[in-house]
């Protein structure tokens, strides 16, 4: 790998645990509208797609699905934040790395991203944060990637990004940056991990 410069960092799974704050807020919107609570299938894609993509995956009716987006648009996230976990680990990395290297997120997230941050007083710890509303296609395209390669000006194996899902995978492989799955053995890339302080050994010597 070339000498590293940036490590970008996926938000949900990553970042944060944030499966109970997903599925909290995916099945309020279902029940406010009548519908079940998802099923395992169901939570398992829209852990890993944007919000657009979830709310049409699981209202597939067009007329109704205007109704669910006009609704989710009067909705605060703040109830919702309160499910989140940050990661162990997180901030002393955050740390380490800043300044010497530059920090970035690349995120399915789209407008609940900037409140995420600043509950968490972490929203001066990135260099750059890119989100499904940044770029034409989200992830598994390499477009949010991309945008990261132009704004720091640097070669893509400077580039560092940690992932746990296959659409973030596919993402790395297409921007042709290194990728680290971070907690999932099934998905295939450069490094595996069990924590985010096993970054540290990724660093320049």
């Amino acid at each position: 790998m070339n000498k590293l410069k940036v490590v970008a960092f996926d938000c949900d799974g990553v970042l944060f645990d944030t499966k109970r704050a997903n599925m909290a807020y995916y099945n309020h919107l279902l029940n406010y509208f009548g519908k079940p609570s998802m099923s395992a299938e169901q939570f398992a894609y829209i852990h890993m797609h944007t919000l657009d993509q979830s709310l049409a995956y699981l209202f597939d009716d067009v007329i109704f699905l205007d109704s669910v987006k006009a609704y989710r648009k009067t909705m605060s996230y703040s109830p919702f934040l309160k499910f989140m976990e940050i990661e162990p680990h997180l901030k002393p990395l955050l740390k380490k790395l800043r300044p010497a290297y530059k920090t970035a997120i690349a995120t399915n997230r789209t407008d609940t991203m900037k409140r995420v941050l600043s509950e968490h007083r972490l929203e001066k710890n990135f260099d750059l944060v890119v989100t499904a509303l940044d770029v034409k296609r989200p992830k598994p395209y390499p477009d949010q990637l991309n945008k990261l390669l132009d704004f720091f000006d640097c070669k893509p194996r400077q580039v560092l990004y940690v992932g746990d899902s296959d659409v973030d995978q596919k993402a790395a492989e297409a921007a042709g940056v290194s990728f680290v799955a971070y907690q999932n053995n099934s998905i295939s890339a450069d490094y595996h991990i069990k924590s985010l302080k096993e970054i540290e050994q990724f660093l320049n010597p």
